[in-house]
């Protein structure tokens, strides 16, 4: 699916709605997941940590939230965070530059299917709330692998559709009722905020993610359920 069904391809929707909602992106992120978010981005900070990386590449980087708190919590990692939207980038670069965190955290453009980073580059892989938007999943995974030394890890945080009947029901009365709305009026694109939580129904299940993962080159694959399955951490090793 795609945010506005023009003719234009899934990637340039993408890139035009995140230029788009950029400026209300970061507000309506943490107020309309109630904060749940800084969560999930903490506990994928530990996990990488636990790694010990030196280089990390953080896929759609967004506004750079994952990338500056790795670069503050991991001592000595580099992070390069690539993206398709410039005006979620200059975003990210305006809060890397408050952080005091330019020498550590790079910001440039960049596609997931077909990144410049070297193979073998790097030692640890993330994606927050991302790969949905790709346009092909399955060659973004597997360019992502390629950038991986041999043995190197990829952490991937996204949205999921809870099992929980309750949590289900919560869950979709929010993304159907309230997201659209408040993100329509204060971002002026009602049409971003009901793709974003349509495209999460649209993403696989967590046993068919990873069974992506497997075919693109990461072994020992397990997804970890955060809240109620509304969204689950998947790790990977190349």
């Amino acid at each position: 699916m795609k945010p506005y069904n023009t003719e234009q391809t899934k990637k340039e929707e993408v890139r035009e709605m995140f230029d788009r909602i950029a400026p209300t992106y970061d507000m309506l992120n943490h107020t309309l997941s109630l904060n749940i978010d800084r969560l999930w981005r903490r506990r994928v900070v530990r996990l990488v940590r636990r790694f010990a990386p030196r280089r990390i590449l953080d896929v759609a980087t967004g506004t750079g939230d994952l990338a500056i708190a790795m670069a503050r919590r991991i001592r000595g990692t580099q992070v390069l965070g690539v993206d398709l939207s410039e005006g979620m980038l200059d975003i990210a670069r305006r809060k890397v530059a408050e952080a005091g965190l330019d020498g550590r955290v790079v910001l440039d453009t960049g596609d997931a299917e077909r990144l410049f980073v070297s193979d073998s580059a790097v030692d640890v892989a993330t994606v927050a709330f991302g790969v949905r938007n790709f346009g092909d999943l399955d060659a973004g995974l597997r360019d992502i692998a390629r950038t991986l030394r041999e043995g190197g890890r990829i952490v991937i945080l996204e949205f999921s559709t809870p099992r929980n009947p309750l949590a289900r029901a919560f869950y979709g009365f929010w993304n159907r009722r309230v997201l659209p709305r408040v993100g329509g009026m204060v971002s002026r694109d009602r049409k971003a905020y009901e793709y974003l939580p349509e495209s999460i129904g649209e993403f696989p299940a967590p046993e068919r993610f990873l069974e992506m993962m497997s075919r693109a080159g990461f072994r020992n694959c397990k997804a970890r359920s955060q809240s109620f399955g509304i969204a689950h951490i998947y790790v990977g090793e190349k």
